[in-house]
């Protein structure tokens, strides 16, 4: 499973990246915000999010609410600070755990294997006769494989990733320039929308008028 590393300390990110590996797990190591999003737009299949609160470029609370939490990704906040107001906030809006410095790598090890554990029963989404599997990123409808283009998978990644909500125009024109990096305008959006929606055969991706696409949970 991919592991995001958002760690800035360098001896620290080595230390896990080290040890992720030896666990079997692939990690994906960060050491500013800049970088980590640019590692989420590149791998849409990101299992979990290790992170750092205190970053040069910003901090970790916001980066999660921006990035993070949008994509329904667990995630570990890893932080030198021991004030519980800071454990509180982390919790409260919505990380799966909080780990202070210093902090025991097989305690840590053990904490993440028991959120991807949980996560990785909840990572295949269906919908009426359609099934996204986020680890694989595959696409089935009654069963059947259906055969999506990388950036069309990335879309119906994003869309299933964050059910009964709306992915807005402005979010989805953001993250096709980031997967591909060329520049689209609205009409490539209704082009790959209306692809996608023709090559699953349902209806449910819905249109929200003036907004964007969402599937709602049956």
């Amino acid at each position: 499973m991919k592991i995001l590393l958002l760690e800035d300390n360098e001896s620290i990110a080595a230390g896990l990246v080290y040890s992720f590996k030896k666990k079997e797990y692939e990690p994906f190591p960060a050491a500013d915000i800049r970088q980590a999003v640019r590692l989420l737009g590149q791998h849409s299949d990101i299992a979990l999010a290790v992170i750092d609160v205190a970053l040069p470029d910003g901090n970790g609370f916001d980066f999660y609410k921006k990035e993070i939490k949008p994509r329904n990704i667990p995630a570990i906040f890893l932080t030198a600070r021991d004030d519980e107001d800071d454990i509180v906030k982390g919790l409260e809006i919505g990380a799966e755990d909080y780990v202070t410095k210093p902090f025991s790598t097989k305690e840590l090890l053990a904490r993440v294997a028991k959120i991807l554990m949980r996560s990785k029963q909840e990572r295949i989404v269906c919908v009426k006769n359609v099934a996204f599997n986020m680890d694989k990123q595959e696409l089935c409808t009654d069963g059947r494989k259906i055969e999506l283009t990388p950036l069309e998978l990335k879309i119906t990644g994003l869309l299933f990733s964050n059910i009964n909500k709306v992915i807005t125009r402005n979010i989805l024109l953001d993250r096709i320039w980031e997967w591909t990096g060329n520049d689209v305008d609205d009409h490539t959006v209704t082009v790959y929308m209306n692809r996608i929606r023709d090559k699953i055969g349902s209806d449910i991706i819905v249109t929200v008028k003036g907004m964007g696409y969402r599937i709602d949970e049956q």
